[in-house]
């Protein structure tokens, strides 16, 4: 008897569209070894699973209440196998402050940042020049996919961004740090490696991951030398374990003056055409199959 798989996608998140496309690209790879059925929270969630009775439950949502946490702890409180990262560590890598405080107390290194609320006019201006500099980059603490990611070159065009993200709660302002965008794959405990990311705009932006016209290209082997290369597959490995995730993550750093910067971790990278780690994943050998079925083998329980 087939073992039947719920692929959760589409959610609440701005990031809905890049979800159903992740959920759609799984359930092609996996309809003819399981019994496979779709599953959207908006959408009588729990009334699918009391149906449908899965045994395993993937993950496929993508930004808030897919990746943070919230939905992990319904999963958990299901009592059914899920796949990707559990409620903490989800937590703790979707919220760039804390990640950055873990990395931080690791000797892990990440650009200087400043919290900020959302009362703008009590901003203060002269700490931001002095303790970061310009151009420094803005996002929303708990975003994914580049949302709502800005740099600012100046005083000026940084209050005109906080402006248009006035609808956030909290920000994070962040010394930008240049240089050349590497993303590496960790696959349970076996790190699959790097990829290096041109981008045509000005930084990899939502634009630049998702949209083929973009023109972004994608360097695999990265040109590191050996040292640097072992270097950001054991930062992206030491973050991995830090954060204690599971199944599959991808870990973003910039390279400048032969030091890497640890921007964020992802808990739960896209599965669409254009996404990093299948790629990194076929370049090791790993078909899309493979590894969409080595994740549904690596589902478990209190995650």
């Amino acid at each position: 008897m087939k073992k039947k798989i719920l692929v959760l996608g589409g959610g609440y998140s701005k990031e809905r569209s890049i979800s159903l496309k992740s959920a759609k690209a799984v359930i092609k790879s996996i309809k003819n070894k399981y019994k496979v059925k779709f599953a959207d929270p908006c959408n009588n969630f729990f009334k699918t699973v009391e149906n449908f009775k899965p045994d395993v439950i993937f993950n496929a949502l993508h930004g808030r209440f897919g990746e943070d946490g919230y939905i992990q702890s319904i999963l958990e409180t299901l009592a059914i196998k899920y796949t990707h990262s559990g409620v903490k560590s989800s937590m703790s890598a979707m919220d760039k402050e804390i990640s950055k405080k873990i990395f931080l107390k690791h000797k892990i290194l990440t650009p200087k940042y400043i919290k900020i609320k959302n009362n703008i006019e009590d901003l203060n201006y002269k700490r931001i020049k002095k303790y970061l500099s310009y151009p420094v980059v803005i996002k929303p603490i708990n975003e994914g996919s580049s949302l709502d990611v800005f740099i600012c070159e100046n005083k000026l065009s940084l209050s005109k961004k906080l402006k248009k993200l006035r609808h956030y709660r909290e920000l994070l302002i962040e010394k930008f740090i240049p240089g050349r965008e590497i993303q590496v794959a960790i696959m349970g405990n076996k790190i699959l490696g790097p990829i290096e990311l041109k981008p045509k705009r000005k930084f990899y932006d939502y634009k630049a991951k998702y949209n083929s016209k973009a023109k972004t290209e994608h360097i695999i082997p990265v040109n590191l030398n050996k040292k640097n290369y072992q270097k950001i597959n054991t930062i992206a490995y030491k973050a991995h374990k830090l954060l204690n995730c599971k199944g599959i993550t991808r870990s973003d750093f910039k390279f400048y003056k032969n030091k890497f910067y640890l921007l964020e971790l992802n808990t739960q990278p896209g599965m669409t055409d254009l996404s990093l780690v299948p790629e990194i994943a076929a370049h090791k050998g790993i078909n899309f199959e493979t590894l969409i079925n080595w994740i549904i083998k690596d589902a478990s329980k209190n995650r």
